[in-house]
């Protein structure tokens, strides 16, 4: 029968095991997670493969917080072992190959991608899970890291464009679907056209008539991955409250996804103020 917590040795070849994953999927290669599942087995005490499952979403949730991808396909789980957070960290400062193959992901040139189906591309939201200090084991403390590629992803101009394309295109297709053409054909990117002070990407329209202010951020990281928004977009959100979505694109690179946020950000998200303007009047 296992222990209830895992020891040193234990986690620590869980995140190398992911961390050998997660290298591979960011440098475009194959690999099979039941094929590692059962060899991580082997170095384990007496694990279940529900135990393991659990802990890889838990490493999904630690890279997360520390501004780190993480593999899709472990949905991030919180409620984490201290412990996890000082051994994912430790070995993401000395993975060099990681390293390279993440900034490789996050600085490479996009272009939009040709899609087939746009109108399959709309996911539901994830639901906001707020921080319950009752319910939470661990909460990640300040850590000094050596990078932040989500910061640098959100930095990526020709990635963010690339999204905006996708999502002009994906509203003129559910526009011209609903059979309202002329709406269709005056969809614009006015971002590109005006500049990106407006607090939205694409200008869009309701069936109605009615126009739709939509925001995009787009991710190659998975769904549930943070990203950046000012406070000009957040307070234009609150602003056309009865108008604004934010269209969150992801897995970018592999098959592009989005969901919805309709209104005001700060009543869909959890925002954590990360910059301040410092002022001596």
């Amino acid at each position: 029968m296992a222990t209830t917590d895992w020891s040193r040795e234990e986690v620590e070849a869980a995140v190398a095991d992911y961390m050998h994953m997660l290298t591979q999927e960011l440098a475009g290669q194959v690999y099979n997670k039941t094929t590692h599942r059962r060899a991580l087995a082997m170095k384990l005490n007496n694990r279940s493969e529900g135990s393991i499952e659990r802990k890889h979403q838990n490493i999904s949730a630690v890279l997360i917080e520390l501004g780190c991808p993480y593999i899709s396909g472990y949905k991030p789980l919180g409620n984490y072992q201290g412990l996890l957070l000082d051994v994912v960290a430790e070995q993401v400062e000395r993975d060099s190959a990681f390293d390279k193959a993440a900034l490789g992901a996050v600085q490479q040139q996009f272009v939009p991608p040709l899609t087939q189906d746009l109108a399959a591309m709309m996911e539901d939201p994830p639901k906001l899970e707020l921080r319950d200090s009752a319910r939470s084991e661990y909460r990640a403390p300040r850590r000094a890291l050596h990078r932040d590629y989500i910061a640098r992803e959100a930095a990526n101009r020709s990635l963010g464009e690339a999204g905006e394309i996708l999502v002009v295109e994906y509203e003129r297709d559910r526009l011209f679907r609903s059979g309202h053409r002329r709406l269709s054909d005056r969809v614009e990117h006015v971002s590109r056209v005006k500049g990106d002070g407006l607090g939205y990407d694409v200008l869009s329209y309701e069936p109605s008539g009615r126009e739709r202010y939509i925001e995009v951020k787009t991710t190659t990281f998975g769904k549930q991955t943070p990203f950046y928004i000012s406070r000009n977009e957040v307070n234009f959100s609150d602003e056309a409250r009865e108008q604004f979505q934010l269209y969150r694109l992801f897995d970018f690179r592999k098959q592009p996804r989005l969901f919805a946020l309709e209104g005001p950000v700060r009543t869909r998200c959890v925002l954590d103020p990360l910059t301040y303007i410092a002022r001596f009047t």
